[in-house]
């Protein structure tokens, strides 16, 4: 009675698994980066096919900003990166409605056989995903804790160490879908949300933010001058996160938003009164600053009605 069933359950499924699919995905929001394509119920099958079978000849849907990897048994075996209509005509499951008929005749029957030593199911598992490779955009990020910063102003002969904190926007795309299937989101059931990976990548990104600073500093850039060089320090941040986020996870930085940063309000004052102090080594600067102070006396005398004509 077993091997009965199995037949007849492997009849049943092998013919449902005939007909050729068309798998599409819906539009990737910002937050979904990959997602397993879905097959379009086209009606009249005579029976349900199998979810992760793909049958010669099905036709797959790709969309702008999509790119469509297809695994075979775990394994990647094609993918497409351009928009359009892709026709997988190379899978391992054969249709009796596409390609030389006499010749997937005699490959139905092999797998009809493989089907019934496996309880009337297939032992196989294919599967298409849909990867977003467009910008992520509106991932905020922003310091724990103070990053150490140089201070360099030639104009007064300053070169000092401090700390400063800054917070912003940063965006970033998969490069290489590929690299982000194998290293990052694997076989998902539905789809890998942004959600899941952007805790890591904050912390990595503000990691990376030091050595990324240091390299602007040596730019002899100003604190507040810094969201002036943001291309510089995306550059920056990329030549630190190259190791990590693209050549292993496929992931690069497209563009960063700065606010202004910010110092601890003890070390701006004293930058302050050193500019102020290198100020007045130039006597023409000194003597102005005195003149000013001694006109502001007199007025001040002036106005004081109480200390009479003097």
């Amino acid at each position: 009675m077993g091997l009965i069933k199995a037949t007849k359950d492997a009849i049943q499924s092998l013919l449902a698994d005939q007909w050729r699919d068309y798998f599409y995905c819906e539009s990737l929001s910002n937050d979904i980066l990959a997602a397993k394509g879905r097959k379009k119920d086209t009606g009249g099958r005579g029976g349900k096919g199998s979810d992760n079978i793909i049958s010669n000849g099905s036709i797959i849907a790709v969309n702008e900003g999509q790119c469509m990897v297809i695994v075979e048994q775990g394994e990647i075996v094609d993918f497409c990166a351009e928009p359009g209509e892709f026709m997988y005509d190379h899978s391992s499951e054969p249709s009796l409605f596409y390609g030389d008929l006499s010749g997937n005749i005699k490959n139905t029957f092999k797998t009809l056989g493989k089907r019934i030593s496996f309880g009337g199911g297939s032992a196989k598992d294919q599967r298409i995903y849909f990867f977003n490779v467009k910008e992520i955009l509106n991932n905020l990020y922003g310091t724990a804790t103070p990053i150490p910063f140089r201070y360099i102003d030639d104009n007064i002969g300053l070169d000092m160490d401090v700390s400063i904190r800054c917070n912003g926007s940063y965006s970033f795309r998969i490069a290489n879908p590929l690299l982000f299937y194998q290293n990052v989101c694997g076989n998902v059931a539905d789809s890998y949300n942004r959600s899941q990976l952007q805790a890591q990548m904050k912390a990595e990104l503000m990691t990376a933010m030091q050595p990324a600073l240091g390299k602007i500093s040596r730019l002899r850039v100003r604190v507040s001058d810094i969201p002036f060089h943001v291309s510089d320090l995306v550059d920056a941040v990329n030549s630190e996160l190259s190791e990590k986020w693209e050549k292993t996870r496929g992931i690069v930085v497209v563009s960063m938003t700065m606010n202004p940063p910010s110092m601890p309000e003890e070390t701006a004052k004293r930058i302050s009164e050193l500019q102020t102090a290198a100020v007045l080594r130039n006597p023409n600067m000194a003597a102005a600053t005195l003149a000013g102070a001694q006109a502001e006396a007199m007025k001040a005398a002036a106005s004081n009605t109480s200390a009479g004509p003097m």
